[in-house]
C-alpha cells in the first residue's frame, strides 16, 4: 500500500481552474477519475489525514501511487471529459451502477428488412428500437400477444423465418391472423414496415390517433352493412383498450418524464427510475451503487445522470478510442437525445446542476428541466419511485448483506494460508482442456476484488506439445501470458512509471495493454506437477514477485511450489469458495473454448479431402448452412446456391459429406447443370 504523501503534488501546482483528475496505481492503471469545479480544493482533500477519510476514499488514496490531471474551460466540458474517461479506463475506484436485475425491454429491429418484435434482455444493440424497460417478461407479452391484432407484424425468429420461406407455408401466427406473413409474400416490405411504423408510434403514445381512426372504420363498415368487419374492428378497439389498461395513468397532462428516487446509506445506495412517457408508467429499472466517496445524494444524483445518459451503446467503441484531449478543449459525447425525456425529477439536485441541465440539453436538443418535485402528482409520484428504492435497498441488504464481508475475509485468509505480503487483489487462473491430446487449448480468467472481470479473460491454442501432457502445457501457456507482460512492458521502455507512456499503458488508448497488467496471484488448476510446471515458466523468465498455487480437484487441495504437503483450507472457508469459484470458472471458459475449437475443426476435417475446395469456398460453405449438420442434408441443388460453388465441386462436397468417394460427376457443359 502506497502512503498518499510520497505522491503528494507540491504546494501551488495544483490550479484552481475546473478539470478532471486520474489516479493510477503503481503500474500506470487507472483507479479512479474525478471531475472537480477547483482541481485544488478538490485534490487537496484526498491529502489530509488517511484516518479521516471514507472507508472506500482510504483505499483509493493508499491504492493509487500517483495524480494527474486536465485543466478544462467550463464545467460541462469537465463532466463530458469524466464520462468519457470512465468509459475509456473503467477505473476500479468508480461507482459502479448495477443493475438490481434484468430488466426486459419490448425491442423492434428496426434495422432488418423485415423488422421483428420480441422481448429483449441485456445491452441495447444498433438497428434496434426499444421501448420500456418493464418490470416483468410475461407483462410485454400479453401486451404483445393483445396488439398483434391490431399490428400484425413478424415475431418469429430469423431460423423460423427462413424455413417458411422455403417451404411457402406461414406459421401458426399467420393463420390466426395475428401475422402478417412477410416470409410467404403476403405483404410485401414496405407494406410490413408500415404495420411496424404503426406498432412504434403507438407505444411511443400516440394511442388516440389510432383508436379515433378505427373508430371511424368501424362507424364506416357498420354503415356499409359489413357487420363481421365492424366486429372484428370492434374487438380490435377493445384489445388496444385493454393493452393501454395495462399501462398505468400516472399524470393527467401528458408528462414526459424520468423520475429517479433514492434510498442510500454510508457505503451502498440503491437508485430506481421510473419512465413517464405521455402520463403513463412505460418502464421502471433500479441500480445498485457502492460508493467510493462520502457522497451527498445531490452529488449522487449527479454521477448517475451524467452516466445513465451518456451510455449510448453505438458510441461505446468511440469512448473506448483515445482522443488526446487537450486542455480547454470541447468535448462532445455521442447523441443521446432519444433517452432524455423533457424533465428529469430528482430527490435533491447535484452541485453542478446548471452544468448538467445545459448538457441535457444538449443531448436532447430542446429545453430539459431538471428539478425537485414540491406538490402535486409529480410530488406524489417521486414519493412513490422513493419507497420503491427504500424496498429495492432492503432487499439488496438482505441478499448482500455479508457480500463484501465475504469477499474481503476470502482474500484475506487466502493471504494468511499462503504467507503472501498482501491480498491477492487480482487473481489469475490457467486451465488446460483436450479430449485424448487433441484440440488442446487453455484459458486464463481474471478476477479482481474477488469479482470476475470478464474484459480480462484470455484464451490460447497450444500447439507444438504432446497434447497428453497436461504439465507442458501449463509450462506453455503460462510462459507465453508472462513473456507478453514483459515484452509489452519493455516496449515503453521504461519500468518507473514516469510520464505519460506508462509501463503496460497502451500510449493510443491509455488503457492497459492485454497482458501488461500483472496479477499478485496465479492459480493452476491441478496438483503439484501442475503447479512445478508453472513455477518452471516464470523461474526461466525471471519473475519472481507472483504468487502461485495449484488447487487439485480430488480433495481440494491447496499445493505451493516447493512443498512436499498441500495446504488444507477449512470446507467452510471464504478463501476456499473463492478459490473453488476462480478454478471453476477458468475450467467453464476452457470448455468452451475446446467445444468450439472441436466443432470447428471437425467441420474442416471433413471437407479437407474435396478436391477444387479451398479455404474460401470452405468458409463460404459453412456461413451459408451454418452447420455441418445442415450441410451433411444439403442436395447437390442446395450446395450450387453458394456462391462461387460449381456442379463439379458441389457434387464432391456431397459425396464427401456422405462418405462416399470423392467422384467427377457427369454435367451439361452448355448449361452447367449436373446430369443423372
Amino acid at each position: 500500500m502506497a502512503d498518499p504523501s510520497s505522491y503528494r503534488p507540491a504546494p501551488g501546482t495544483i490550479p484552481v481552474s475546473p478539470g478532471v483528475y486520474r489516479f493510477r496505481d503503481a503500474t500506470g492503471r487507472v483507479v479512479y477519475v474525478g471531475k472537480a469545479k477547483s482541481l485544488r480544493s478538490r485534490l487537496s482533500s484526498y491529502f489530509q489525514d488517511v484516518g479521516a477519510l471514507h472507508p472506500r476514499t482510504r483505499q483509493m488514496v493508499t491504492t493509487a501511487a500517483s495524480v494527474e490531471w486536465t485543466v478544462v474551460g467550463t464545467e460541462v466540458e469537465a463532466l463530458q471529459l469524466e464520462y468519457s474517461w470512465i468509459k475509456q479506463y473503467d477505473p476500479r475506484f468508480n461507482v459502479k451502477y448495477r443493475d438490481d436485475k434484468s430488466y426486459p425491454s419490448l425491442a423492434v429491429t428496426v434495422g432488418e428488412e423485415f423488422p421483428r418484435l420480441q422481448v429483449m434482455r441485456g445491452p441495447k444493440k444498433k438497428g434496434v428500437r426499444y421501448f420500456g424497460p418493464y418490470a416483468h417478461a410475461w407483462a410485454i407479452r400479453e401486451t404483445l400477444d393483445l396488439l398483434l391484432r391490431v399490428f400484425p407484424a413478424r415475431t418469429c425468429s430469423k431460423g423460423v423465418f427462413v424455413r417458411a420461406g422455403q417451404v411457402g407455408r406461414p406459421c401458426l401466427l399467420g393463420y390466426i391472423d395475428k401475422c402478417s406473413a412477410p416470409c410467404v409474400g403476403t405483404v410485401t416490405a414496405e407494406e410490413h414496415r408500415a404495420i411496424v411504423d404503426d406498432f412504434c408510434d403507438f407505444m411511443a403514445g400516440q394511442s388516440g390517433r389510432f383508436l379515433k381512426r378505427l373508430e371511424r372504420d368501424m362507424a364506416q363498415a357498420a354503415q356499409d352493412q359489413e357487420y363481421e368487419r365492424a366486429a372484428r374492428i370492434r374487438d380490435d378497439i377493445g384489445a388496444l383498450t385493454r393493452a393501454m389498461e395495462k399501462q398505468t395513468v400516472v399524470l393527467t397532462d401528458a408528462t414526459d418524464a424520468d423520475v429517479i428516487g433514492v434510498a442510500e446509506d454510508q457505503l451502498e445506495a440503491a437508485i430506481q427510475i421510473f419512465h413517464v412517457r405521455g402520463g403513463r408508467v412505460r418502464g421502471q429499472r433500479g441500480y445498485v451503487v457502492d460508493k467510493v466517496e462520502d457522497l451527498s445524494t445531490g452529488e449522487l444524483v449527479g454521477q448517475f445522470l451524467a452516466q445513465a445518459y451518456g451510455d449510448d451503446p453505438d458510441a461505446e467503441d468511440e469512448l473506448r478510442i483515445d482522443r488526446r484531449m487537450e486542455p480547454g478543449a470541447a468535448f462532445r459525447l455521442q447523441d443521446g437525445g432519444d433517452d432524455v425525456p423533457r424533465e428529469v425529477l430528482v430527490p435533491a439536485l447535484p452541485p453542478d446542476a446548471d452544468a448538467l441541465s445545459r448538457w441535457l440539453c444538449d443531448l436532447r436538443g430542446t429545453r430539459v428541466d431538471l428539478r425537485v418535485p414540491q406538490r402535486g402528482d409529480k410530488k406524489a409520484l417521486m414519493e412513490t419511485v422513493e419507497r420503491n428504492a427504500k424496498q429495492a435497498f432492503a432487499l439488496h441488504k438482505t441478499k448482500r448483506a455479508s457480500d463484501l464481508t465475504a469477499r474481503s475475509t476470502a482474500l484475506a485468509e487466502i493471504q494468511e494460508a499462503l504467507g503472501l505480503a498482501e491480498a491477492p487483489l487480482r487473481i489469475e487462473c490457467f486451465d488446460i482442456s483436450n479430449l485424448q491430446g487433441t484440440s488442446v487449448v487453455a484459458s486464463m480468467v481474471v478476477f479482481e476484488d474477488g469479482l470476475a472481470r470478464k474484459s480480462e479473460y484470455r484464451r490460447f491454442g497450444v500447439r507444438g506439445v504432446d497434447g497428453q501432457d497436461d504439465t507442458a502445457s501449463m509450462r506453455e501457456v503460462v510462459r507465453r501470458r508472462f513473456s507478453r507482460y514483459l515484452d509489452e512492458r519493455s516496449e515503453t521502455g521504461q519500468t518507473d512509471g514516469e510520464g505519460d507512456d506508462r509501463p503496460g499503458i497502451d500510449p493510443e488508448t491509455g488503457r492497459p495493454r492485454r497482458f501488461a497488467y500483472p496479477p499478485q496471484l496465479v492459480v493452476v488448476d491441478g496438483g503439484q506437477p501442475q503447479v512445478a510446471a508453472a513455477q518452471a515458466a516464470l523461474d526461466e523468465l525471471g519473475i519472481d514477485d507472483v504468487a502461485l498455487c495449484g488447487l487439485a480437484k480430488r480433495l481440494e487441495e491447496v499445493w505451493l511450489p516447493g512443498d512436499p504437503d498441500p495446504v488444507i483450507l477449512p470446507r467452510t472457508s471464504e478463501g476456499l469458495y473463492l478459490l473453488q469459484r476462480v478454478r471453476d470458472e477458468a475450467h467453464r471458459f476452457a470448455i468452451a473454448y475446446h467445444r468450439h475449437k472441436r466443432s470447428k475443426s471437425m467441420v474442416e476435417s471433413a471437407l479437407d479431402e474435396v478436391p477444387g475446395l479451398g479455404d474460401t469456398r470452405r468458409k463460404a460453405l459453412l456461413r451459408h448452412f451454418g452447420s455441418l449438420k445442415r450441410l451433411r442434408a444439403a442436395t447437390v441443388e442446395d450446395v450450387l446456391e453458394v456462391p462461387g460453388v460449381g456442379p463439379r465441386t458441389a457434387e464432391s462436397v456431397v459425396r464427401a459429406l456422405a462418405g462416399d468417394e470423392p467422384a467427377v460427376p457427369a454435367f451439361d457443359p452448355a448449361t452447367g447443370e449436373v446430369v443423372g
